[in-house]
């Protein structure tokens, strides 16, 4: 069990920690989450040891071990895959050094009482019992079988790490962690630099992990896959709930409607109370029981509602150039490395307003194209159009890391800022949640989240009628993400999104483009319609490799129940619709039938709902009759 107790935590004039207590039991797996900046980075760095609170302390049992994975990763020597993986093992190499060391003084010692003697017993069999856990007979088939599991393969691993992306580097860290599997297993985004397969593998991994799991993600479905409590940092307070991350949303806004309910309570008994205090004080012969009376008052314990961190970066873009019509036309373009083909005759109009996704498995290409429309990568076939005034931002998966570390927030704003905005960049960074004392941090101290947050500051301050963004959502929190989200809504220049979060893509593209086996398909719609289309209930299922049917028959019956779960859904949903609807027409019938004033505002207001209500159930009863004939003729066919 590990506690933290009255963890406090300032940098300048703010409380990053205001007293924190926390018990760490075994077998938890939690989930750290918060808002980017809240402290969820800080609280893992002083869990593994990297920074001293202010006060507070922290107790671990005995050779508690730890492992930390950090959100930066850089190897200074060139080495194999493989060979920096094993690094790991120096723990197992270090100890069979010692086990030999203290056999040999164990050999040449006959005072078998003494208590030398049985302190060196004592220290070779907690050496032995290590080795046996950390399994040291079989270390290369364990390591090359993780390295798979994170989705490198086996005629990778003796490629030299400096070829290697962080992204890539990444994955070799979080592979030793999990070999050298430490008791304490801190994890800050495990899941950024992963594909849908290798985050299920992670999943799978740590479901079954014998330690303790403290875990920073801004995925949902993986902490609801792999986590049993979690820890919302919150304005230097921490909330704690057991359960996943959608329980703990479900349970944190129980909580908190249930001490607003008791506030509010409180509040009015407090009122009442002191009302009859003053009534009692101005009559002499109750003076004492109205003194007693508020004596009992002053010792109530006052309910207090928790504060909520209500700050939000405010995002809007400048105004978009006009460009061409046609910005952007690919003809029949092809893209290889040697001979690796990544797609092939791909043909593609982009126009001015255009909105469109970019999704499939990794590797097929998404970013590949990304960078092509941007002009950074050739194509080898093809043709490839460009039309005039085009004005691009391009967002890429690595933006973050482009940052130089050395450099201050607000250093890195001004040498991004046009001469025309350069004495704005205060007020573009305080937008961005960079005010004051944060504008002068170092890059290198910052979180994910502050060094995205930044990266988009940088973006915005440049106009441009095409903005190409690569995972945009990579480090954002969930709030950030909705502002992103809202803000690139409203934004009238052309978008491509390379992205594999639904909730962000939802309702904000109106094209999607499906990267797979070389080719890319085209859905008008937005990410929902495509999911619908493709009969799948999330993302994950869209970036698992499948192996597709070779027989034409079964492919037809799958088409063909398909399209019948398909209108089931559909009449199930317009059913759901049509109840809904008929519960607002009675709710206004009831008011209409009871109101004795029908001239007022509220009156013609509510008779103009009921009308509008009364047509749209007319028109949801249409679509339902017309979906129930489509779905009886493919039942009978």
């Amino acid at each position: 069990m590990i506690v933290l107790t009255d963890i406090q935590l300032k940098y300048g004039d703010r409380h990053l920690f205001n007293g924190i207590t926390l018990t760490i039991k075994e077998k938890d797996r939690i989930g750290l989450v918060g808002r980017n900046g809240a402290g969820k980075t800080t609280l893992l760095k002083i869990l593994a040891g990297y920074i001293s609170p202010d006060s507070g302390k922290i107790d671990y049992p005995g050779s508690t071990s730890i492992g930390y994975l950090k959100q930066e990763i850089d190897f200074l020597k060139s080495r194999s895959i493989m060979e920096e993986t094993m690094e790991c093992f120096n723990e197992i190499n270090t100890l069979k050094k010692e086990v030999e060391q203290i056999t040999h003084k164990l050999t040449e010692r006959e005072d078998y009482e003494s208590n030398e003697y049985m302190d060196l017993i004592e220290k070779l069999t907690i050496h032995n019992e290590r080795l046996t856990y950390l399994d040291e007979g079989n270390i290369e088939g364990k390591t090359e079988k993780v390295l798979l599991g994170l989705g490198f393969k086996s005629d990778q691993l003796n490629d030299d790490i400096k070829t290697l992306s962080g992204g890539w580097k990444m994955r070799i860290e979080l592979a030793k962690l999990l070999l050298t599997q430490p008791d304490l297993l801190l994890l800050d985004e495990p899941t950024n630099h992963l594909d849908i397969e290798s985050i299920i593998w992670l999943e799978n991994y740590l479901i079954s992990y014998p330690g303790i799991i403290v875990i920073i993600s801004h995925d949902v479905q993986f902490l609801n896959n792999t986590v049993n409590r979690v820890v919302e940092i919150e304005l230097g307070k921490v909330l704690d709930i057991k359960g996943n991350y959608s329980k703990f949303r479900e349970e944190k806004e129980k909580q908190k409607a249930i001490i607003e309910a008791a506030y509010v309570n409180q509040r009015k008994e407090i009122a009442q109370k002191e009302r009859t205090i003053t009534r009692f004080m101005a009559k002499a012969t109750k003076t004492k029981m109205a003194q007693s009376m508020q004596k009992q008052l002053d010792k109530v314990e006052r309910i207090e509602i928790q504060q909520e961190d209500t700050t939000a970066m405010k995002l809007r873009f400048a105004e978009v150039p006009r460009s061409s019509r046609v910005m952007i036309e690919a003809k029949g373009i092809s893209k290889s490395y040697g001979d690796n083909t990544v797609f092939s005759d791909i043909n593609l109009k982009i126009e001015r307003g255009d909105k469109m996704a970019f999704i499939g498995q990794n590797g097929q290409g998404k970013t590949t194209l990304a960078k092509i429309i941007k002009g950074a990568l050739d194509i080898t076939d093809g043709a490839l159009e460009y039309g005039q005034n085009l004005y691009y931002s391009y967002y890429a998966q690595n933006q973050t890391d482009l940052l130089d570390p050395r450099r201050t927030v607000l250093e890195i704003a001004e040498d991004a800022a046009p001469p025309e905005l350069r004495t704005k960049v205060r007020s573009i960074l305080g937008a961005f949640l960079f005010s004051g004392e944060d504008a002068e941090k170092k890059v290198s101290v910052l979180s994910g989240g502050e060094k995205s947050r930044l990266a988009l500051a940088c973006m915005i301050m440049h106009p441009c009628n095409l903005m190409i963004l690569d995972e945009p959502t990579n480090h954002l929190d969930i709030v950030a993400k909705e502002i992103l989200r809202e803000a690139l809504i409203k934004y009238s220049g052309t978008l491509i999104v390379v992205s594999h979060d639904r909730d962000f893509l939802k309702g904000l593209t109106e094209q999607v483009l499906e990267f797979k086996d070389g080719q890319v398909i085209t859905y008008l719609g937005d990410i929902e319609y495509y999911l619908e289309k493709r009969e799948l209930s999330n993302m994950r299922e869209v970036e698992l490799r499948t192996q597709d049917s070779t027989s034409s028959d079964k492919k037809t019956v799958i088409d063909n129940r398909s399209e019948i779960k398909g209108l089931q859904r559909k009449i199930k949903y317009c059913e759901r619709d049509i109840e809904t609807t008929e519960k607002k027409i009675q709710e206004l019938m009831g008011f209409l039938s009871e109101s004795p004033d029908y001239d007022s505002q509220e009156y013609i207001q509510k008779s103009k709902e009921y009308k509008s209500l009364q047509d749209q159930l007319e028109g949801k009863m249409n679509e339902w009759e017309q979906l129930s004939m489509a779905l009886d003729g493919l039942d009978q066919g």
